[in-house]
């Protein structure tokens, strides 16, 4: 059974900073490619980063590009993700998805999801 636990979520104050963090637990976890996806009230899940296992390429969504930041580390199946002049539109749940996705960017071809965590801007 393979599982995935998102924690560092909280609020901040528009311009502030959070990072956040996704662990892949399980004996058999192996994936090719872990994402950060994000859902406001009533919008749909939206495309945050996501970055390749095996060769490190990265992809951000255009609203978070040159704030965000996503990192790995593959020895502790960890996902960092540094969000930095965070903004109010940021505010959302933030989940955390891996697999072998056909495309990065796309929610329904990832495997596993994480139970997500809430990231509150305030203005």
């Amino acid at each position: 059974q393979v599982h995935l636990v998102e924690t560092g979520g909280g609020s901040v104050q528009a311009g502030g900073s959070l990072r956040l963090s996704c662990t892949g637990h399980g004996r058999a976890f192996s994936t090719h490619a872990m994402g950060w996806f994000r859902q406001a009230p009533g919008k749909e899940r939206e495309f945050v980063a996501a970055i390749s296992w095996t060769d490190g390429s990265i992809e951000y969504g255009d609203s978070v590009k040159g704030r965000f930041t996503i990192s790995r580390d593959n020895a502790k199946n960890m996902l960092p993700l540094q969000m930095n002049s965070l903004k109010p539109e940021d505010t959302a749940v933030y989940y955390c998805a891996a697999g072998w996705p056909s495309d990065k960017t796309v929610e329904s071809t990832y495997t596993y999801w994480g139970q997500g965590t809430q990231v509150t801007v305030s203005s």
